[in-house]
């Protein structure tokens, strides 16, 4: 099963490279043809979303999805269309920390994978099958794709989306939840314009420092040439012998490193590859149309190195720590 998110032909693109290399048991993919504008997508229905059926259906709280505050959460509701569906809506407000700031916002897509992820954590803790001692799940794989002609450009105070959420491939030993598959598609306006798909399977123990070496030298590119709305969301950084390395700029970032934790967690790793993507080819944030990434090991909170190979509709990166992959992924970008 490829791992793959693009804008373009699906037949080819930058993450057919992935099925070259060894293959994970489960990798996310999610997909934005080019006829998606033009191709009919039913919205989920939201009626009723607000007003929960049962006490698995009411509105979501911070601390129940593991944030560090109020102001994180995205999900304002989930409730069943289905065995292993929901309908759900989210809220992405203008002035998220990510987002830059303008008049008129294209929102980060990082939006998409929290979204995501708060919509995971909300379904499993309320719909899927449960053990006193339930190992910890984290995604191992993630995959976006956007359609720059559908994705919404908020001016206003936030932006209400609809999301149709699919669970699949749930995985149960002994009683205990070890893994599934979420694939969250988002509209706005009745179209759709983005589809994001995580793969979670049990957390390993923690075999990586955070990288508390010295980094004198590096060379932090300007938050303009790396999509990133302001200094504190750099997270490469150029060594003096010219490679990119994974060096935030700030450790504990509350979206991107909440805590400060030793292992960089996978959506900061996806924006790393952004970042070095857009660095390396020149492009703005707004040609991006795809991201992906798979875990293949702990990528340590800092030093660790990304290289960037460009290809025809954007580029793959590797993640490497003391020489060693321990991530890979793609970044898909709209024609010239």
């Amino acid at each position: 099963m490829d791992h793959h998110a693009t804008g373009g032909d699906d037949r080819a693109g930058p993450a057919a490279w992935l099925s070259r290399t060894q293959e994970a048991p489960m990798q996310a993919t999610a997909t934005i043809g080019v006829d998606s504008a033009r191709q009919p997508h039913e919205p989920p229905s939201t009626e009723g979303t607000r007003t929960p059926a049962d006490a698995r259906e009411a509105a979501p709280e911070w601390r129940e999805l593991g944030l560090s505050a109020m102001s994180a959460l995205l999900v304002v509701s989930l409730s069943h269309a289905g065995r292993h569906s929901f309908r759900a809506v989210c809220q992405w407000p203008r002035w998220h920390p990510l987002n830059e700031r303008a008049l008129a916002v294209t929102h980060h897509p990082l939006l998409l994978v929290e979204s995501t992820r708060q919509l995971a954590a909300l379904a499993q803790a309320r719909c899927l099958p449960a053990a006193e001692s339930p190992p910890r799940l984290r995604p191992v794989s993630v995959a976006l794709g956007t359609d720059p002609r559908t994705r919404p450009v908020e001016t206003g105070a936030a932006t209400e989306v609809a999301v149709r959420v699919t669970m699949s491939d749930v995985s149960v030993a002994s009683g205990a939840l070890t893994g599934y598959r979420i694939t969250a598609e988002y509209f706005h306006a009745d179209r759709r314009f983005g589809v994001c798909a995580m793969v979670f399977a049990a957390a390993q123990p923690p075999a990586v420092d955070a990288g508390t070496g010295s980094f004198a030298g590096l060379l932090h590119p300007a938050p303009a040439a790396v999509g990133a709305a302001a200094e504190p969301d750099v997270l490469v950084a150029r060594a003096p012998q010219g490679r990119l390395l994974i060096v935030p700029r700030d450790g504990a970032h509350p979206v991107l490193l909440p805590g400060g934790p030793a292992e960089l967690p996978l959506h900061a790793v996806l924006e790393a590859g952004r970042q070095a993507t857009l660095l390396y080819q020149g492009r703005p944030p707004s040609a991006v149309v795809g991201l992906a990434v798979r875990s293949a090991g702990a990528v340590p909170g800092r030093g660790a190195a990304v290289d960037v190979v460009p290809e025809e509709n954007g580029a793959r990166f590797v993640v490497l720590d003391a020489g060693r992959a321990v991530a890979s992924g793609t970044v898909t970008l709209a024609g010239p």
